[in-house]
């Protein structure tokens, strides 16, 4: 299905070859290079950018397009023998190699067993979605039902890989393979669209969700069952057609952000049907679990946008939640241009009309907020990010952080300065909030390779305990899961 683009790959070789001589660098082959949280001593490598192509179809966003299946994959350091599942890792990687959009192109996950402190192996599969199978753009095919190009995150609930767009249907994945089994639509009750961020309860073990359409009904809200059954559904009061990226929830409410980047459908012929449009307004909405529209809360706020949080939680009358704050999005600035905030939002219950009041809580860049999920919708303490650099033609990855909700200490690995983390995913191990391990993709530009570097979460300023070499490059992308064996 793939049609290859020959002077595309040969330009990137190009650049690549130039940037490497241009360094003076001599790189070895073995697989040491690139390894260690120093860059092994290689020089530092401009990131370069061609204004004549999308930064999001070159560099490491770049595609790959072979799928493999490569097993006893070389390690550097020692897996915890703890480690015993899948990591599951999903990005946009059109098989054309050319997109109108980050966010447009067909879902690749990749995905690396361990077991007994070995990585058995490594997958990387297209999801089989109708928009892959027949070749189509997300232009030629309404984003509707199976339409769509599940490439967001991948999701586990009642014994299901899901894996999830930013519309459409989800997807089931086989997790001993990788193949795509079809689209999930919950026994027919799914009829709209489905979030990229479903929630799940760790006490009840319900999985919350959304779901949000161009057109009515706009939002809609989901409750599935621990055994994967659906339970709930509810159409929910929206002004219009939002892009809700993501929600949070407590242990009693479910809390979604209306904000203003809108479909406008003359935006379609720049590559990507939402923009910004303050007059929409923004406000935070706020509905007991399960709840009736009719329970339904709202409190306007300022003009905003948030993609992620990293958690909510009680507090006493107040609602808290902490989420990526952006002053403006999709305003015709490059995407990425503009750094989040680590805001703090509170919205009083008390009275008869919801209260709100912010804070900011940190200013650096970074984004991809993870917390410990056995702690979702309840207090945590600790928060881990991927930072990013200042770059002003692309979005520059770079580290790995943790925050200290308590203290507001912050503590940072970075990998180098040829070298960028993805999306950092926690996996528990012992009973108390962030004992456990953080699994990220990293990239080295130097040698234009990947690995899978492993990270305890409680000390990650110390890098890796272990780095598994992938047997190919794996492109940025969005969102990780693990699946425990």
């Amino acid at each position: 299905m793939r049609s290859t683009i020959p002077s595309k790959l040969t330009r990137r070789s190009f650049l690549r070859a130039s940037a490497l001589t241009g360094a003076g660098l001599v790189l070895p082959s073995g697989f040491l290079a690139g390894c260690g949280d120093d860059d092994g001593g290689q020089a530092a490598i401009p990131l370069e950018v061609d204004p004549s192509i999308p930064w999001w179809m070159q560099n490491n966003f770049d595609g790959v397009f072979e799928e493999r299946s490569e097993s006893n994959l070389a390690v550097r350091g020692s897996i915890p023998s703890s480690l015993d599942g899948l990591y599951v890792r999903n990005g946009s990687n059109p098989q054309s190699g050319v997109n109108t959009h980050w966010f447009l192109g067909d879902g690749m996950l990749h995905g690396v067993r361990l077991r007994d402190g070995q990585a058995l192996w490594y997958r990387n599969r297209y999801t089989q979605t109708p928009l892959y199978v027949e070749g189509l753009e997300p232009d030629e095919a309404i984003p509707l039902g199976p339409n769509n190009n599940s490439n967001v995150s991948p999701v586990y609930h009642a014994g299901r890989l899901l894996t999830s767009g930013e519309v459409g249907f989800p997807f089931e994945i086989d997790p001993s393979d990788m193949s795509t089994i079809g689209p999930q639509d919950f026994g027919g009750n799914l009829e709209t669209s489905f979030t990229a961020h479903p929630k799940i309860d760790p006490v009840t073990g319900h999985m919350h969700a959304f779901g949000y359409l161009f057109g009515p009904p706009f939002v809609t809200y989901y409750v599935i069952d621990a055994n994967g059954d659906w339970i709930h559904s509810q159409v929910l009061d929206a002004r219009g057609p939002t892009m809700m990226h993501s929600f949070a929830i407590t242990d009693r409410e479910a809390i979604f952000w209306e904000l203003p980047v809108t479909f406008q459908p003359d935006l379609f012929d720049s590559g990507f049907p939402y923009g910004w449009d303050a007059s929409f307004g923004a406000r935070i909405g706020v509905l007991p679990l399960g709840g009736s529209v009719e329970d339904m809360r709202w409190v306007e706020i300022e003009p905003c946008y948030v993609f992620h949080e990293l958690n909510a939680y009680r507090d006493g009358d107040e609602i808290v939640i902490d989420v990526m704050r952006y002053d403006r999005m999709m305003d015709g600035e490059r995407f990425g241009s503009i750094d989040p905030m680590f805001t703090r939002w509170r919205v009083d219950t008390s009275g008869e009309s919801l209260g709100f009041r912010d804070e900011l809580l940190d200013d650096r860049p970074m984004e991809f907020p993870v917390h410990d999920r056995r702690f979702t919708g309840r207090r945590n303490r600790y928060g881990w990010f991927t930072t990013t650099r200042d770059h002003p033609d692309t979005i520059d990855f770079q580290g790995v952080a943790m925050r200290d909700q308590e203290t507001g200490a912050m503590s940072e690995w970075d990998p180098g300065a040829n070298r960028q983390a993805g999306e950092a995913f926690f996996v528990p191990e012992g009973d108390a909030e962030g004992e456990g391990w953080l699994l990220t993709f990293v990239y080295d530009r130097a040698t234009d390779t990947t690995d899978l570097a492993i990270l305890d979460a409680m000390n990650v300023r110390k890098g890796p305990v272990a780095e598994i070499r992938m047997p190919q490059r794996v492109p940025f992308g969005f969102h990780g899961v693990w699946i425990p064996a």
